[in-house]
């Protein structure tokens, strides 16, 4: 609150958004002069989005703008929205840079700096776009870095760029990494059974939202599929997709249309979606800083939860320095199989559950219950062009519309059968007489009218001799 120089460190789940939005909210000069004051980097797209609607909340009766900046979106809405004035950018690296290079992005009146999952962004390789930012903004600032652990180039980045950093840490020094509310089951399991057990042990009672890490992107796609196949309500978030897919899938998660969400670790990082009550690991994580952040997904704010993960026969070596690493005295996976006993006992699961779900309980709509971001933008602006006019027009102008109508609807039917086939059918018998040539004289406004809408030729519509001369040929 002093403004001076920050980092933070506590577990996942503990609310570090808050913690550095709160202070940053309340230094913001508001109204401001549309350029940024605050600004905050994150490495992922989704927890770019998170910490956006966050911010947003927080400060909803501040009269605060807040922007997301980040790829997979089109440039126009970006600069569009830092066009009409911003008060704080939450963004990632590449797309920052981006917009500052083409100085769309004003950095120069930044007096607050946030770095959120900084050793997330180092393992990424931002650190290189870290540092250009941190040339671009002023030396005048407060700079807040934020992170569940404080590996080396963490630290030395903040001594290069941080003017004697109070380091706060939120926990004992002797305390887990892992809350202790997660219940961690280790199982080893074959990899042409884990599909199977899944599915079992996703029909355990009292489960919520549930999330599934798989190593790699082609994996968690084959594994949604699968799921879903079998009845379950599941989606898919990875790189291959398009952002707009991840964001929908994301979506459909949190409103609870879909309760079982696949992804690699891109969603690993700060994602909190409240209800997720069991996350599995489809292998065995790369390091001990994977598995805490994946795990931290549930247990979140002081509720419990469940965290299974399923350890290869080769993946063992790795797995016993995880548990020594974190002090979590499980180095030996118990081998389990989709029929073992202790599986249904440990997660209590229905003894007539099967590796399909019960129709009676496939109650979520599911993935393609949950619209397109811009599905609703397009059908409106489809419905005021239809016709060139809105469809959803009050009464009064319906009105209006309906006598336009009258009036040049029996013209279009006269037009029409006139130039099917180049031959008049029907409109005007043969034995048209000076009466009729009268009748065609006064209709001659109206063609008049049709002619300058472009709907005929000239001729067709502007004389009314040839239209009997050809009436009498036929």
């Amino acid at each position: 609150m002093r403004g001076e120089d920050l980092i933070g460190q506590a577990r996942t789940g503990t609310g570090k958004t808050l913690g550095f939005g709160v202070p940053l909210l309340h230094r913001l000069q508001v109204p401001g002069d549309g350029t940024p004051q605050a600004l905050v980097v994150v490495p992922t797209r989704e927890l770019c989005l998170q910490v956006t609607r966050d911010l947003a909340d927080a400060g909803r009766h501040l009269g605060v703008r807040t922007v997301a900046v980040y790829g997979g979106r089109p440039y126009e809405e970006q600069i569009a929205a830092l066009r009409n004035g911003v008060d704080v950018v939450i963004g990632t690296p590449g797309r920052l840079l981006d917009l500052a290079e083409q100085r769309q992005l004003v950095l120069g009146k930044i007096r607050g700096l946030v770095l959120d999952e900084a050793d997330e962004m180092l393992d990424l390789g931002f650190l290189p776009d870290i540092e250009r930012i941190l040339r671009m903004v002023p030396e005048q600032r407060q700079t807040m870095l934020f992170s569940a652990t404080m590996p080396g180039p963490v630290l030395t980045l903040a001594r290069t760029f941080m003017t004697r950093p109070t380091h706060i840490r939120a926990e004992q020094a002797d305390e887990s990494a892992v809350h202790e509310r997660t219940r961690q089951l280790i199982y080893r399991a074959h990899a042409m059974d884990k599909t199977e057990l899944i599915a079992r042990a996703l029909q355990a009672n009292n489960r919520g939202l549930t999330m599934i890490f798989s190593r790699t992107k082609r994996q968690a796609q084959k594994l949604a599929d699968e799921l879903t196949e079998r009845g379950f309500a599941a989606g898919a978030v990875h790189g291959d997709l398009g952002q707009g897919a991840r964001e929908k899938a994301l979506r459909a998660f949190r409103s609870g249309k879909i309760d079982i969400l696949v992804a690699t670790d891109v969603a690993a990082r700060g994602i909190d979606v409240a209800g997720v009550t069991h996350v599995i690991n489809l292998q065995c994580p790369d390091d001990e800083k994977t598995y805490v952040h994946r795990i931290g997904r549930t247990g979140r704010a002081g509720r419990e939860g469940v965290a299974i993960t399923l350890v290869d026969w080769d993946d063992e070596p790795r797995w016993k320095l995880i548990s020594d690493t974190l002090g979590l005295d499980k180095p030996v996976p118990l081998e389990t199989y989709s029929t073992s006993p202790h599986l249904f006992t440990d997660l209590d699961i229905p003894e007539d559950a099967t590796g399909r779900l019960p129709l009676s309980k496939r109650t979520r709509p599911g993935l393609d219950a949950e619209p397109e971001a811009d599905e609703a933008k397009r059908r409106r602006r489809r419905r005021r062009t239809r016709g060139g006019a809105d469809q959803r027009s009050g009464e009064a102008e319906s009105g209006a519309r309906q006598d336009s109508d009258a009036e040049t609807r029996p013209a279009r039917r006269r037009r029409r059968r006139r130039t099917r086939g180049g031959v008049e059918i029907g409109v005007q018998q043969p034995e048209a007489s000076a009466a009729s040539g009268e009748a065609d004289a006064g209709e001659r406004p109206r063609r008049r009218r049709r002619r300058r809408r472009g709907t005929g030729t000239g001729e067709a519509a502007g004389d009314p001799g040839s239209t009997r001369s050809s009436a009498e040929g036929a």
